[in-house]
């Protein structure tokens, strides 16, 4: 364990104006509480605190984030309480303590609607001090060195949540050294073998092809000093982790990976880095759309560099980064470099970006967002996210998401933009509106009065705004019917459980999931956003539908005189969960027909002629045909992938037939056995999310009369 002394002089060597009595204040009142506590490898726990202070000290950073490290787990572990900590170290260290107590409290890795609850908490407690997040960061990474104490279970559920989580948030802050340190020590646990397996090719290709690092550095230096540029070079092999993603990506093998090694050229300022390119462009060749420069249009987080990708002629491809010393301060350290101090004093450092303005930035979008899918999906995408920057025919910049269309750059500029999107113009030609943007280029968008959002633009859309604002607009257009489809589902899920959805009952419902509504619930419900189990579980916890007996499907309804045959029509294929009515056919037995059926208008004359029948409670087989129509485009793999995507949730296709076949598209029509109405719509949502699916819709024919009596 790191001594007090040693500890105070880590961070005297970059602010010799520390308040030093509060530091050694700090690690004794640390090692008091923590006292006769021991962690999973049998060490005192106090080590770890400490251990978590000194990575911080590495950062430069303030005393009163040091002294968090030391005491971050105080409050949670110990019997000190935020008013000692408040009283000895002042509020605005017990402050930082008490929100990284509340973060370690928060299951970032739940996968119900608490994780996107708990990831506006994160987000809140960014906003309030940003030193929140560079301690638990710290603390998340001393944890993952020393995570093979933890039984293996615990170390996989970690590693996860930092592959997943904090990794991906170390680089939003800009901390890339983080970022892959936190991404390989969870690789090692997850996929071992993996790791092991770049290891061993990496040292094999040492072997073959000798220092290659040392080789180009040198290279590299001789080329700069020739031509009068003052700079820096590094070389390193990129992470094992970095490595196996590219693969994964490119899905090629390692022998067939080329860009495997990283350099960085440090330079005097701005000019000798455009002159350092220019250097290296003329010694090797430059690989067309591998260059990026953030130096003309930085990263959000501060983030400044020219990223070029140069081949040499013995074909390797090798990633060069070029950066002024202050451009590469903040590369390290990220939004961190705010508090970062030298000779005493708080680093002006003229790249680093204000934390308040950079999370009023990050959450600005999300503030809008009511709905928990949608909130996370929002922020994952702008955690994950690399950018690309687009012009406007005026000539502003468009920040976007790498993998961006126009879609998504319709709706950046303006909701009502993108809502009335007919086509886009990128550098002056058109293109479909699929098209991934590059840096660089210049959008414009078309617009025509009228034009409404189209549920495919959802596979078209990748930001978080784009699809959250064609989502609401395709909720609100089909709403009413969605909240009538809703109402009988919840109808006959109350009923399986012994109750009746009352409004009250569907009030408290969607209070308990945090919805305005009852209509908003029963519209989510109708749309499968929702399940009627969820919608159950929400007001009846302990009760589940009573299915445990599978129904009969030849004795499914309810309602019929005893002998009396009935046959599903064909014309609107009702299915268990919707509303029935029967309709007599001498010598026939009854035709049962959808409630909303369109054929039933030709018997209101007949009121002799009608039954009123119910499903039986319980589960029933997926034994009921409904016919299918989709458009999908015409590729290879396409129509095996819906298929297996229908299979996945065990419904089974009966019959398929191709209506129509052009060149890029087929109609094809699909006879698919379900069990229920909620059944149906899951593999409706499933097919609609399919990115090679255009449209899907369930085909209802007046014309039809009767299902053959095996679908009964």
């Amino acid at each position: 364990m790191i001594a007090a002394e040693d500890l105070v002089a880590l961070v005297r060597n970059y602010n010799p104006k520390t308040n030093e009595e509060l530091i050694r204040a700090a690690y004794e009142f640390g090692r008091a509480m923590h006292d006769g506590q021991m962690r999973h490898s049998g060490e005192p726990y106090f080590t770890h605190p400490v251990a978590v202070a000194a990575i911080l000290t590495e950062q430069q950073l303030d005393d009163a984030t040091i002294i968090t490290a030391l005491l971050h787990d105080t409050i949670e572990d110990t019997r000190a309480s935020w008013k000692d900590i408040a009283d000895r170290f002042g509020e605005d260290v017990a402050d930082l303590v008490d929100g990284v107590t509340k973060l370690t409290n928060l299951q970032l890795s739940s996968s119900e609607t608490k994780q996107a609850e708990n990831f506006r908490k994160l987000f809140m407690a960014m906003s309030k001090d940003l030193r929140v997040i560079l301690v638990k960061l710290a603390d998340r990474l001393h944890n993952m060195r020393t995570i093979k104490a933890m039984r293996p279970e615990k170390q996989i559920q970690k590693a996860r949540e930092t592959m997943d989580i904090y990794a991906p948030l170390a680089g939003r802050m800009g901390m890339q050294w983080m970022r892959e340190e936190l991404e390989d020590l969870a690789f090692r646990v997850l996929n071992p073998e993996g790791r092991a397996s770049i290891i061993r090719r990496f040292i094999t290709l040492q072997k073959e092809a000798g220092d290659v690092i040392h080789r180009i550095t040198g290279d590299m230096r001789h080329e700069l000093e020739e031509a009068g540029i003052d700079a820096e070079v590094f070389g390193r092999a990129k992470k094992p982790y970095s490595i196996w993603r590219k693969m994964q990506e490119k899905g090629m093998g390692f022998s067939r990976l080329s860009d495997i090694y990283g350099f960085r050229v440090i330079t005097r300022n701005d000019m000798d880095c455009y002159g350092a390119l220019g250097v290296i462009h003329q010694r090797w060749r430059a690989v067309p759309g591998r260059f990026k420069d953030y130096v003309s249009q930085p990263k959000s987080n501060g983030y400044r560099s020219i990223h070029t990708t140069v081949s040499g002629r013995d074909g390797k491809r090798v990633e060069v980064q070029i950066r002024t010393r202050q451009m590469h301060e903040v590369a390290e350290t990220g939004v961190a470099a705010h508090w970062s101090y030298r000779d005493g004093q708080r680093a002006e450092n003229p790249f680093a970006v204000d934390p308040a303005r950079w999370i009023a930035s990050l959450t600005e979008q999300f503030d809008s967002e009511q709905d928990h899918d949608e909130f996370l999906e929002a922020v994952k995408l702008e955690m994950y996210s690399d950018k690309v920057f687009c012009f406007t025919p005026k000539g502003d910049v468009v920040k976007l998401p790498r993998g961006a269309t126009p879609l998504d750059y319709a709706y950046a500029i303006h909701t009502r933009i993108g809502s009335a999107c007919v086509g886009a113009k990128v550098d002056g030609i058109r293109v479909p509106l699929w098209t991934r943007l590059k840096n660089g280029q210049s959008v414009e968008i078309i617009t025509a009065e009228g034009q409404t959002p189209q549920a495919t633009w959802l596979d078209i859309a990748t930001t978080g705004k784009a699809r959250t604002a064609i989502r609401r607009a395709l909720r609100e257009a089909g709403r009413e019917r969605f909240v009538r489809l809703g109402h009988e589902l919840a109808r006959s899920a109350f009923e399986h459980v012994g109750k009746k959805a009352t409004d009250k009952v569907l009030e408290k419902a969607a209070q308990t999931l945090r919805l305005e509504d009852k209509d908003e619930l029963l519209a989510r419900l109708g749309s499968a956003e929702l399940t009627s189990r969820e919608v159950v579980h929400a007001v009846y916890p302990d009760l589940g539908p009573a299915d445990d007996a599978q129904v009969d499907a030849h004795r499914a309804v309810i309602g019929l005189e005893p002998g009396t045959g009935f046959t599903r029509a064909r014309c609107c294929q009702p299915l268990p969960g919707e509303r029935i009515i029967g309709i007599t056919q001498r010598g026939k037995g009854v035709f049962v027909h959808a409630i909303d059926c369109e054929s039933l208008a030709a018997y209101e004359d007949q009121p002799d002629r009608w039954v009123d029948l119910r499903w039986e409670e319980g589960t029933h087989p997926a034994a009921y045909d409904v016919s299918l129509e989709l458009t999908i485009g015409n590729d290879a793999g396409v129509l095996g992938r819906v298929c297996t995507l229908i299979g996945e949730r065990m419904a089974n296709i009966s019959d398929l037939v191709f209506v129509d076949r052009k060149p890029d598209f087929f109609r094809i029509r699909m006879d698919v056995e379900f069990r229920d109405a909620e059944h149906l719509h899951s593999v409706i949502s499933a097919l609609e999310a399919e990115s090679d699916v255009a449209s899907v819709h369930r085909r209802r024919d007046a014309s039809l009369t009767a299902l053959p009596a095996a679908a009964q």
